[in-house]
């Protein structure tokens, strides 16, 4: 995974994350979905969006917090959740924090960027 190299990203479904910018990693392609490795800094925010695909999110550090169909929680290390397909949603980085998410199925276009 070293040798995999971070792109910017400053959008989300065509939206603009608000208090800086994250970076991400593509992990796998699958006919099925795909997996990013996604690092917030502390107080950088995605917009409130919905997706065309469900997304499963797996905290591997930091904390974050967000809502799902309006309904806020914070998760920790450890911690995952699921943003389903056409659900409005935001995460916002409360510390430095990275996690895995997994996207199937496969959206129709790249969601972040």
């Amino acid at each position: 995974m070293e040798d995999q190299v971070w792109q910017p990203l400053v959008t989300v479904e065509g939206l603009p994350l608000t208090g800086g910018e994250g970076r991400f990693r593509l992990l796998e392609t699958a006919e099925s979905g795909l997996a990013y490795l996604i690092h917030y800094p502390a107080g950088v925010a995605s917009p409130t969006h919905a997706h065309d695909h469900d997304s499963i999110v797996y905290v591997l550090s930091g904390r974050i917090r967000g809502t799902v169909d309006g309904v806020e929680a914070e998760l920790e290390p450890g911690a995952s959740i699921l943003h389903p397909r056409g659900v409005d949603h935001h995460v916002e980085a409360l510390t430095d924090s990275m996690w895995v998410e997994f996207k199937s199925p496969l959206p129709r276009r790249p969601p972040i960027a």
